[in-house]
């Protein structure tokens, strides 16, 4: 039987970003495929966690690409990137909060991919759309945290699918976006 890796580390991550205490047991019978198969293509739990961030950074990289951030107006911008990135919302969230193991050590794709999304909200900024008390960073990080919230919401059925864009664009813009009156 032929192993997609990429659907297993998927599989992975969605249970992780669950669990983060999981085993390598529950990884395996979580992507369908036995403990000896999951051995064989990551020798340990670091190995499968270097593996999701190696994909994490290909797939947001391709989400980046595909949303056009330098495009029209920075709004428009953010809600491509929130359609985009609704795809890897669950390996997405699972390496945000497992970066934090790697304490010190910064990943220079994870590092690039930050820049890129944190160079949208400035320009927002720059234009006036989006409000300037908030930091590009702090933005980047809500950003970050309502696609995984929203992700898990919709994975435990607490929110339809079909409305993970509208909720995530809405309440993101709803804080981000600079108003008249200020």
């Amino acid at each position: 039987m032929s192993v997609d890796r990429d659907q297993v580390l998927r599989a992975a991550a969605a249970l992780l970003s669950r669990k983060a205490t999981a085993t390598m047991d529950e990884v395996a019978r979580a992507a369908g495929i036995g403990r000896a198969t999951l051995h064989r293509h990551f020798a340990g739990r670091d190995a499968l966690v270097r593996a999701l961030e190696d994909l994490g950074i290909r797939t947001f990289e391709a989400a980046l690409d595909a949303a056009r951030l330098d495009e029209g107006t920075a709004e428009a911008a953010l809600r491509r990137l929130v359609a985009e990135s609704e795809g890897v919302a669950g390996l997405l969230s699972f390496l945000v909060s497992e970066n934090q193991l790697f304490e010190g050590e910064v990943n220079e794709g994870w590092a690039r991919l930050d820049a890129r999304v944190s160079a949208l909200f400035r320009r927002g900024q720059e234009r006036g759309e989006f409000r300037f008390d908030l930091t590009p960073a702090w933005l980047t990080e809500a950003f970050y945290s309502l696609v995984g919230a929203c992700a898990w919401a919709v994975q435990d059925g607490r929110v339809a699918g079909k409305d993970f864009q509208y909720m995530v664009v809405e309440l993101l813009l709803g804080g981000a976006r600079r108003s008249v009156e200020r």
